[in-house]
């Protein structure tokens, strides 16, 4: 018997669109044939067909088993005969590509027909689905699971260029998926590679140690410490990390006060930037605390004339490097001198919070970032390039960016900020040597989901919306790492043209996905409930066909940043009033060190 008759199982029956029924043939005598030695099981979910047509070979994706797989047209005329069902078996298949010689592409240029025959496929055609990468543009990140001797290997041009999301729930392994597949491309030793991993619960600095230069705000060392100047955070970003509410008018008196004092400090630092080009938003440095100085002085000033044209006396001498604002003489009753100012802006509860905030240690990071502090003058001693040459600019192929001392409130907004500074200094810097267009830069997103909700029209959202629609011309790519898809921006979610699905229990999760691969494998989704942890649906853009994967285990395995009481609660604690009074101290003072 030849060997093309070993491996016929069916016949196609119909064809609609890229979908295929298929009538298996009545005397294959077992749903396992042995082939050379090799057990195969014939109608597996997400298993592969072959369909000889001439010199070339169409490969499809079994969709659907059993009495569903029935073509619409004959499901009426069986129906009533249950024994007709129950002897004949049915599958449906979505083409995925072709195999022409030894090469196998995604897509198809000619369709079968009606009659041809269906083979199960081998071993040596699995070599031929999964092979045919180049070396030089790909990664392995573990084995197909139909066969663990057949390497995962992902296309890392356009795993980057074209966007990735890798999604799963708690435990299913995708701090794993995501550190076997970032360590597959460092142990490629690019020699120029750009990896920026945004770490909220600094999960990846153990596991990716090897690799990776660390960031992170509570370093005791100047070269690995996080500092974001306030001073580059668009304006309605800087306002919003004060508490309190500012009308429109407000607002906008204090936009011109910062404008004044960008224009001001751009002379005194030397930049060459027209005086006319800067806005509020510019990224150039200037002193908050003169500003907030000069804004409380001028809300707390009291007049010894009724034309209020003569200050008051003071009875401080207000300091704003210590945040100390002047003291008038107190108003007088009725219409005794001194007299209120009446042309303040009721601005005094705004300007204590601010105080309050420009105080608190937690916010150092933000408004006393080290050398990129201005000083009242708005003159500063490092500038942005220093920066950014701190965070892209390391012989490390991967540099993380730890937040996980940054208070939850601003989380959005300074992750926001940080990917827009990054984003921003990429594109105007396009034809430098350091732009992304000459050396492409993939940015890692962890727990995307707690800054990019749905509807939600925040910094964060509208930058990674604005990388996931342009950032392939300018070299910068996104990795999205959530476990709550339904949360997620459903815009920047479909601009991923790579997806990583683990497994997921939540259906409403899994609409999500389902709604992101292509109509013909959203039956596929169905499977995620059952993968193993560490297994992964894998399809888009960065593979030739959509594979169930294994991961390969990383034997540095990221930590959760959740304590163990089963270890916790076996340590003696000693003199536990001591304690509570370190922690009372510490919460006072809104400082991590007693």
């Amino acid at each position: 018997m030849s060997r093309n008759r070993i491996t016929e199982i069916g016949e196609i029956d119909s064809i609609s669109g890229n979908n295929i029924s298929v009538k298996l043939f009545d005397n294959i005598k077992s749903n396992m044939p042995i082939i050379d030695g090799v057990v195969y099981r014939i109608g597996q979910i997400g298993s592969f067909v072959r369909i000889p047509l001439g010199y070339a070979n169409l490969f499809g994706i079994v969709t659907q088993i059993g009495s569903a797989a029935i073509p619409e047209s004959l499901r009426e005329a069986v129906a009533k005969d249950y024994d007709y069902l129950k002897n004949n078996r049915w599958i449906n298949i979505v083409l995925a590509g072709e195999q022409v010689g030894k090469k196998f592409e995604r897509g198809v240029t000619q369709y079968p027909t009606t009659g041809d025959n269906v083979h199960l496929v081998t071993i040596n055609d699995l070599d031929i689905i999964y092979g045919g990468y180049e070396e030089a543009n790909s990664i392995t990140v573990g084995n197909i699971s139909v066969s663990e001797t057949l390497d995962a290997k992902i296309d890392l041009d356009k795993l980057v260029s074209r966007h990735c999301a890798i999604v799963g729930s708690t435990g299913s392994g995708k701090s794993n998926s995501v550190s076997v597949l970032l360590q597959s491309i460092a142990n490629r030793n690019f020699p120029s590679s750009r990896i920026l991993v945004i770490d909220p619960h600094g999960e990846y600095n153990d596991a990716l140690s090897n690799h990776s230069k660390v960031i992170e705000i509570n370093s005791s060392k100047d070269e690995s410490k996080l500092e974001i100047p306030f001073w580059a955070l668009p304006f309605n970003e800087l306002m919003r990390v004060f508490p309190g509410s500012l009308s429109d008018q407000n607002k906008e008196y204090i936009r011109e006060k910062v404008v004044e004092s960008k224009v001001a400090s751009a002379k005194e630092n030397g930049l060459p930037t027209r005086k006319e080009s800067i806005t509020a938003d510019s990224p150039i440095p200037f002193s908050i605390k003169r500003l907030w100085f000069e804004l409380i002085d001028f809300e707390k000033q009291t007049f010894t004339d009724i034309a209020r044209t003569v200050l008051s006396d003071l009875t401080v001498n207000g300091n704003a490097d210590d945040l100390i604002s002047n003291e008038y003489t107190p108003a007088g009753l009725g219409n005794a001198a001194p007299y209120l100012n009446n042309k303040a802006k009721g601005l005094l509860g705004f300007l204590d919070s601010m105080r309050n905030k420009l105080n608190d240690s937690s916010y150092s990071f933000l408004f006393s970032p080290g050398k990129l502090t201005p000083d009242l003058n708005g003159k500063i001693e490092e500038d942005l390039d220093k920066m950014f040459f701190k965070w892209l600019g390391d012989k490390s192929p991967i540099t993380i960016l730890d937040l996980s001392g940054i208070p939850s409130e601003i989380m959005s907004s300074i992750s926001g900020t940080l990917l827009k500074i990054i984003y921003d200094g990429l594109f105007w810097g396009a034809n430098t040597k350091v732009g992304g267009k000459n050396q492409p830069l993939m940015i890692v997103l962890e727990e995307a989901h707690s800054y990019l909700k749905a509807g939600e029209h925040s910094i964060s959202s509208r930058t990674v919306q604005m990388i996931a629609k342009e950032g392939r011309k300018y070299g910068v790519g996104l990795l999205l790492v959530t476990q709550r898809p339904s949360e997620l921006d459903e815009t920047v979610l479909s601009q991923c043209g790579t997806m990583v699905a683990l497994r997921m229990n939540n259906s409403k999760d899994r609409s999500h996905i389902r709604a992101a691969v292509q109509d013909e494998l959203q039956s596929m989704v169905d499977l995620l409930p059952s993968l193993r942890t560490g297994e992964a649906l894998i399809s888009g853009e960065a593979v030739k066909i959509p594979s169930r994967v294994k991961f390969f285990k990383i034997s540095n395995a990221p930590k959760s940043s959740d304590p163990k009481p089963s270890e916790k609660w076996l340590d003696e604690i000693d003199a536990p009033e001591e304690e509570y009074k370190s922690l009372v101290k510490s919460w006072r003072n809104k400082n991590y060190k007693t």
